[in-house]
């Protein structure tokens, strides 16, 4: 018999960083407390390790501007990839024209 995967559920910031301070404060372990309230080890340690990274503990990128500005970047660089190829187009079929 297979298990059936669980739908994605999401979560708010507030409830994530209520996790992240019950795996803070020692008491609990990150496996603990993904256990106590129906979730994945996986997400928790994940939350705990973006807050660690928004609190400038550990290197990474930060939650929103930085993420924002990365994504903003990747599609200008796609978009200028694009304009090369078109532009080495032009310039073989222009070259093909002059002979």
């Amino acid at each position: 018999m297979r298990k059936k995967p669980r739908s994605r559920r999401s979560f708010t910031p507030e409830f994530k960083a209520e996790m992240v301070e019950l795996c803070r404060r020692g008491g609990r372990s990150v496996g603990l407390v993904a256990k106590d309230f129906g979730l994945t080890e996986t997400a928790v340690r994940d939350w705990v390790r973006q807050a660690e990274v928004d609190a400038g503990e550990r290197n990474g990128l930060t939650t929103g501007s930085e993420r924002e500005e990365l994504a903003a970047l990747r599609r200008e660089n796609r978009r200028l990839r694009e304009d090369v190829e078109i532009l080495k187009r032009v310039t073989a079929f222009f070259a093909k024209e002059t002979r």
